[in-house]
């Protein structure tokens, strides 16, 4: 239930509230200052982190999974759990399969040693990464953070990602950088901040600008079909003008190998 309230403000400060006013998603003063008060109290967001596929492909030893990895004192899945936290996602969900899944719970229990709640969800099998997002249909109802279990974020501004999501008319608000080799990534083509097509792994292109995996999305998204985000999903939503993109100058870092690890700094 919403209470009417009378506060004075100063002029310059509601200034700024007015300017997140996009007539789309916060379409008036009340509900810009009701946008701001919850991010700074700690609004209870949600974050999806993705591991799904056959478990083997996970594996950075014959022992130890990629999210498991320690990194200078921490695991990699740890690292983002802190990331998270300290951007107000205080409900995570894990996708996985069983034995990595068993492997995560051993070490993150239920998540509060993190302040957060961790809702493990197991996979059986899938043929992509939309098959294994699928799984929580149902389970969130707002907007919504989507990150890959194999890499580490933490100089990535998720604020500025999440924000940048709210104020645009799209279902989905994907984070892109650049990369020396286009044809091992997602490459897009815009146009401000609209995404005007998504190719997955291109065999040649003059394009430098790529998909990383990290984006924000509505629970709008699990009414398309395909079985991959990058080969299905988001070419489609490319093409209806519902996929934005979020430009950051940091880079995530892929753990796929020990010498990843020995590089991080």
């Amino acid at each position: 239930m919403k209470k009417k309230i009378s506060i004075t403000i100063d002029e310059n400060t509601l200034h700024d509230i007015d300017s997140i006013v996009d007539n789309i998603y916060i379409r008036n003063r009340s509900q810009a200052i009701e946008h701001l008060v919850k991010s700074s109290l700690g609004e209870k967001k949600s974050a999806v982190i993705l591991l799904g596929g056959p478990e083997e492909h996970l594996l950075i030893s014959p022992d130890e999974f990629r999210p498991t990895a320690m990194v200078k004192g921490k695991r990699v899945i740890e690292l983002a759990l802190k990331k998270l936290r300290e951007n107000n996602f205080r409900s995570v969900y894990i996708i996985a399969r069983g034995g990595l899944l068993t492997r995560l719970f051993d070490i993150l229990k239920d998540g509060s040693q993190y302040g957060v709640k961790i809702i493990y969800t197991e996979e059986k099998s899938c043929s992509g990464t939309f098959d294994s997002l699928k799984l929580l249909k149902g389970k969130i109802g707002g907007n919504f953070l989507v990150v890959y279990g194999d890499v580490i974020f933490n100089k990535i501004s998720i604020e500025e990602l999440w924000n940048d999501h709210i104020r645009q008319n799209s279902v989905a608000t994907i984070m892109l950088t650049t990369s020396s080799k286009p044809s091992e990534k997602g490459t897009v083509r815009v146009e401000g901040n609209r995404v005007l097509s998504f190719t997955q792994k291109p065999k040649k292109s003059d394009i430098y600008l790529v998909f990383s995996p990290i984006f924000i999305t509505e629970p709008q998204i699990f009414e398309y079909s395909g079985k991959s985000l990058e080969s299905d999903v988001f070419p489609e939503l490319a093409e209806k003008g519902l996929l934005n993109g979020h430009l950051s100058s940091e880079k995530e870092v892929h753990i796929h190998s020990k010498a990843d690890i020995t590089g991080f700094r």
